[in-house]
């Protein structure tokens, strides 16, 4: 029974509405498990009564250390039932990352599947457990929030060699979701996907579009990739999303057949530049799906800009291929700073507004970030991007070394930081080079000693997650620098191109 009427002021609360809508429907499904939003909301409140009954005092922030499964949906749910942050955490990344993060985010206590239990003790973190049998008295009603409470903490890449902290608020959410049911048609019927992983913002669009409006939400299995067009049919899937490299890999598969996506209505792409091809073909493929590019930093709230794909008009705003981003949404500001002075045309696109976190977890982070300018503080996002006439953005790369490579966020210092500590490694720089099968892939070049490729990928996977570990490590006598006495990341990164994908 929902005690708590529906203020918009919650993220959870969008739960609640979807618990109106849909009682006895499909809320989430893994596999071969489902959970009605009844029976959902009955499991999060029992378990947001456990959190809050612990010694000696309730949390401040709880993370969800676990794979995808009910039990995990159910988790990130219960922490915000209960009225704490909640951290989205994958118990697959390296146990020293893992530690950083639970200890930035000042967590508390874990709720934990086994895999989540056997990365927290590499950990060597004392923090108390909650699993699936924690036993305690179930809330009446989800404990009230305010507008600047944080919902959630999500990390980055950072160049200092240890992951930024992004907590966003109640109020960022509400604004940014109330937008979203302005712009799209979603409803009880429905069916979304769940493609990314649950640390990554993109999961909170999936689950929170869908829970908002009564819909189901789908984990995607991994085997479902090898015939996506069979999956969605089975599932009857209305809603995906990805990054733009999973264009690449279903049409390697054979899955973008013309008419083979014939249940999608909406199609969300985010993470990495969309190419108008690759736009294409998806659309041909699933002919009756409207297609979005969209574009925000994590800092911005999951997205801050949107373009709807048109296969009559789209192609002619593209620039070197790649389709645009959208407008900023409503109720923001945006300025293009080239070189500090502000441009009407190009330059660095920096935001203001509602949905931008107010910095990160450790202020120290927050240097070169933010910039206080007209009375306002503004996010400076590191890309590069051009104002077309009619207002709409087109990206046109990053400003420093930071990188997306299958959506996932990724600062090449961070990895030249890691390489650097190896004996024997006195300097490292990391490039990224076109893959063999679409999107990018990280070559690293090091000096100093050579070092087996076996060895360095070795040390670096235990410090970082898969999407970090470079595919090719490259020994040279020294870097080759350019005219301004720094090292030559754009010659090193021609060459690496140049090399087949064996080389070390």
């Amino acid at each position: 029974m929902i005690e708590s009427a529906v203020t918009g002021r919650g993220l959870h609360e969008r739960f609640l509405r979807g618990l109106e809508l849909s009682p006895g429907r499909t809320a989430v499904r893994v596999d071969a498990e489902s959970l009605t939003y009844e029976a959902m909301h009955e499991l999060a409140l029992r378990r947001a009564g456990a959190l809050l009954a612990m010694a000696p005092q309730p949390p401040r922030a709880v993370a969800v250390l676990a794979d995808k499964s009910p039990f995990a949906y159910v988790g990130i749910l219960a922490a915000m039932y209960a009225g704490v942050t909640v951290v989205p955490l994958n118990p697959r990344f390296p146990a020293e990352r893992t530690r950083r993060m639970l200890v930035a985010a000042g967590v508390s206590a874990v709720l934990a599947d086994a895999a989540g239990r056997a990365s927290l003790a590499e950990t060597g973190l004392d923090l108390p457990v909650l699993d699936e049998s924690a036993p305690a008295p179930a809330l009446d009603a989800p404990a009230a929030v305010r507008p600047s409470d944080v919902a959630y903490i999500l990390f980055t890449s950072g160049s200092t060699g240890r992951p930024k902290g992004v907590p966003i608020t109640h109020a960022a959410n509400d604004h940014y979701f109330t937008l979203l049911d302005k712009r799209y048609d979603f409803g009880p019927e429905d069916v979304f996907c769940q493609n990314v992983d649950l640390n990554f913002d993109c999961a909170m669009f999936e689950m929170f579009c869908a829970w908002g409006n009564g819909a189901a939400v789908h984990a995607i299995p991994p085997a479902a990739h090898r015939d996506l067009p069979a999956f969605f049919a089975e599932r009857r899937m209305t809603v995906w999303f990805s990054t733009p490299s999973g264009i690449s890999f279903i049409k390697r598969m054979g899955g973008l057949t013309p008419g083979s996506m014939p249940t999608l209505r909406w199609s969300f792409f985010a993470g990495e530049a969309l190419l108008c091809e690759d736009a294409a073909a998806w659309q041909v493929a699933a002919p009756r799906s409207r297609i979005e590019n969209l574009y925000g930093p994590t800092e911005g709230t999951v997205t801050i800009t949107g373009h709807r794909w048109s296969p009559e008009t789209s192609p002619a705003l593209a620039v070197n291929g790649v389709v645009p981003i959208g407008r900023v949404h409503e109720g923001h500001e945006h300025i293009l700073l080239d070189e500090g002075t502000e441009s009407q045309t190009e330059g660095e696109l920096c935001i203001s507004g509602p949905q931008m976190t107010s910095g990160y977890l450790d202020p120290e982070d927050d240097h070169g970030r933010f910039l206080e300018r007209d009375g306002r503080r503004w996010y400076r996002t590191g890309d590069r991007v051009r104002r077309l006439a009619d207002g709409e953005l087109v990206y046109l790369g990053r400003l420093d070394a930071q990188v997306q490579i299958h959506g996932f966020r990724i600062e090449l210092a961070e990895i030249d930081h890691v390489v650097r500590q190896y004996p024997g490694v006195q300097n490292a720089a990391a490039v990224t080079r076109p893959a063999a099968h679409g999107g990018l892939e990280l070559v690293v070049y090091y000096t100093g000693d050579r070092v087996p490729p076996a060895a360095l990928r070795q040390a670096l996977a235990t410090h970082l997650p898969d999407a970090m570990l470079p595919k090719a490590f490259l020994h040279v006598a020294e870097f080759p620098l350019n005219s301004n006495r720094k090292v030559d990341r754009a010659r090193l990164a021609r060459e690496a191109a140049a090399l087949s994908d064996g080389a070390s």
